[in-house]
């Protein structure tokens, strides 16, 4: 949990590195939270106000999470936008995620060793 909460304090830092393992982390209790969302949305019968203004509120600090994991595997944050590309964009970006850290890059030093 203390993974997701560094995201959502670094909302709009899309500057520096983010590692695998906070990348991953964030997205996995994102997902939990959007399963917990909609089980509440359909046991209340209330529609989807609850993900959708969720979504809104964890848009920014997701985007920064990613543009700082691309930072990381030494790619510009611009290649977000990938994933615009149907099918083959969101396959390449994450893949681009998934890659290991490079050493010290243009971004910053390696948070592995930092």
């Amino acid at each position: 949990m203390s993974w997701y909460v560094k995201v959502l304090k670094e909302y709009v830092n899309f500057k520096g590195r983010a590692r695998r393992k906070e990348y991953w982390m964030f997205i996995l209790f994102h997902v939990i939270i959007c399963a917990l969302l909609s089980w509440i949305q359909v046991a209340a019968d209330i529609g989807v106000i609850l993900t959708s203004i969720y979504s809104l509120v964890i848009i920014l600090p997701s985007l920064a999470v990613a543009v700082r994991r691309l930072h990381d595997t030494g790619k510009s944050g611009w290649w977000v936008l990938i994933s615009f590309v149907p099918i083959v964009g969101a396959i390449i970006l994450i893949v681009f995620l998934v890659l290991d850290s490079v050493d010290d890059n243009t971004y910053g030093p390696n948070p592995k060793t930092a």
